[in-house]
């Protein structure tokens, strides 16, 4: 749920490609430049920073138009951002993946096998063999083993999907080992379901990285008296190189501008069937509709549901849609002791139209749903109270003695759709007294912000890291240590909401073994966090695209990090 700044469409608004004096300043810019280029990556990147220029897109490189200004770090070991998680689930491997036919099952990635110990505490895996990362060095148990460690030691936000098996920075090389160069053992604290564990591990954090190319390039960087490379781990490094040995490797990330993609020959699957793939960075939904119909780029990632119903009519072009485990949300910081007060979080929540919502600004790209389970997990419900009632809300403000209302201020990332939603709401809160200062900012910007629990409210997007409800159960209800000291941060802590019971109960849905039973444990949490919990959910997503008909196998995955590009290819 988080982004970075300029955009790179901002050129169609200055020289429309469909005037002349637009169409002579670009195709002479990129004229001369192509002279300069001998090879086909060179002109992959002249296509990628320099989104003025239009030609037709290389026949071995994809080339995408997304909103990726969430991107902090490519560090799988720190990145917890909906974009970046796609660029490493295509870039880096794991123990184990997540089925995308099957959202159920978890299959072996590195993994040849696994065995689970009778106790229930020790997973054993087994690797594949004749593994090698992109650098062309062996992946050995000794890679997953430091993998876990930096991850867990780093203790970035995305640590506590680790940490939560009782792992920690002291215990960490002895719980995560290997016992030789194909055999990786965990060891984890408590009897959890094994599925559960199974699904962390499908997550970004556990990526394995290149335990000698990291350790070389740490020790490589330029020394400060800070500086010490074997507590930074690489992170230095890995915040914008690569390590990894996924169908793709890294070439480059150029914050909101690009990230560039070049085929893994190593790869030990399946290779790649284009030699590369372009992310482009472009936020508005017109600007990437008209890039897609002139042919400019492949695949249009943020339209928005007029243009792509007009897309869809549009001759050349195919279009694809995907139902996703991510919700769109705000939050009340419970910092703010007018947002603290019950009555003023259930006002909120009949603050919102959802309604008219759900007939236009999300309308294809997504469906109303007021419940922090997406539709499709363990015990999600479909719970739907809350409506627009500004009497209703009213009546509860002067409950919390703010019958004449108050000011508040919300931090949106500025792409569509938050930013519609935001003044939506925005003119709904109004109708009780309350006025709301919007303030926008790119991805980077309203992410951190949210992270160290400066904002009053914020508006954003949260998708699950693993298919298990205690993904979301958890950063919605856990939260044991309140203070800014607190090292698990969940959404919870982010707004500063301790509901001390509700995290008893979200640590001990984890060891339930019925299926039923468990699901009942999410049932009652969806309920109290529906009731009482100072989120307002809005709706799950609908992922859409539009794509050139020259793309074949273009396909949307069920998570935000599976959807995978090395299986695409191009007339």
């Amino acid at each position: 749920s988080h982004r970075p700044g300029t955009n790179s469409a901002e050129p169609y608004d200055r020289y429309p490609p469909t005037t002349k004096k637009g169409n002579n300043r670009m195709m002479n810019s990129f004229n001369k430049r192509l002279k300069l280029m001998t090879t086909s990556a060179a002109l992959a990147l002249i296509l990628a920073g320099a989104p003025q220029a239009y030609a037709a897109t290389p026949a071995d490189t994809l080339v995408l138009a997304w909103a990726i200004d969430d991107i902090i770090t490519l560090d799988p070991g720190e990145a917890f951002e909906i974009s970046t998680a796609e660029v490493t689930a295509n870039t880096y491997s794991k123990l184990v993946a997540l089925d995308p036919a099957d959202t159920s099952k978890v299959i072996g990635d590195l993994a040849e096998s696994w065995t689970i110990s009778d106790d229930g505490l020790t997973y054993t895996f087994k690797l594949k063999s004749g593994l090698k990362f992109a650098s062309g060095n062996p992946i050995t148990a000794a890679d997953v083993a430091y993998s876990f460690e930096r991850a867990v030691k780093l203790d970035k936000s995305p640590a506590f999907l680790l940490t939560q098996f009782g792992l920690t920075g002291d215990n960490v090389t002895e719980k995560a080992k290997a016992t030789d160069d194909t055999t990786f053992v965990l060891t984890v604290d408590k009897a959890y379901a094994p599925s559960f564990v199974l699904n962390v591990l499908t997550s970004t954090v556990a990526s394995v990285v290149d335990k000698v190319l990291v350790t070389e390039k740490a020790k490589a960087m330029t020394p400060t008296a800070e500086y010490k490379y074997d507590t930074d781990f690489g992170n230095e490094f890995l915040k914008t190189g690569y390590a990894g040995s996924g169908p793709f490797k890294i070439r480059e990330w150029r914050a909101n501008e690009v990230v560039v993609l070049e085929r893994n020959d190593n790869f030990y699957g399946e290779k790649a069937k284009l030699a590369r793939v372009i992310y482009r960075y472009m936020k508005e939904s017109a600007g990437q509709r008209l890039a897609l119909e002139n042919g400019d780029i492949d695949v249009a990632r943020n339209l928005e549901p007029g243009d792509f119903e007009a897309v869809s009519k549009k001759e050349g072009i195919a279009t694809t849609s995907a139902p996703k485990g991510t919700l769109y949300y705000f939050s009340l910081n419970q910092k703010n002791p007018n947002l603290a007060k019950p009555e003023v979080i259930e006002a909120f929540k009949y603050l919102v139209d959802y309604d008219a919502l759900g007939e236009t600004l999300i309308k294809g790209i997504g469906s109303i749903h007021q419940t922090f389970l997406p539709s499709g997990q363990l015990g999600a419900l479909e719970d739907k109270p809350y409506k627009l009632d500004v009497a209703k809300a009213k009546e509860l403000l002067a409950k919390a003695g703010l019958a004449d209302g108050f000011t508040v201020t919300m931090d949106v990332r500025n792409t569509q759709p938050v930013t519609g939603i935001a003044e939506n709401v925005q003119q709904t809160l109004a109708q009780a007294g309350i006025k709301l200062e919007i303030i926008p900012g790119d991805g980077k910007q309203t992410l951190t912000k949210f992270r160290a629990r400066q904002h009053d409210i914020y508006i954003g997007q949260w998708g699950s890291d693993y298919f298990d409800p205690n993904s979301n159960a958890e950063t919605f209800t856990f939260n044991p240590d309140n203070s800014d000291e607190g090292k698990n941060k969940t959404l919870a802590w982010r707004n500063a909401w301790d509901p001390t019971e509700l995290s008893a109960k979200t640590a001990a849905a984890l060891l339930e073994k019925d299926t039923a039973k468990r699901a009942a444990i999410y049932e009652d949490l969806q309920k109290q966090v529906l009731a009482t919990g100072p989120f307002v959910m809005i709706f799950q997503q609908t992922e859409i695209a539009g794509y050139s008909d020259k793309v074949k196998d273009y396909k949307l995955g069920p998570s935000f990090d599976t959807n995978f590009v090395y299986t695409v290819s191009k007339d």
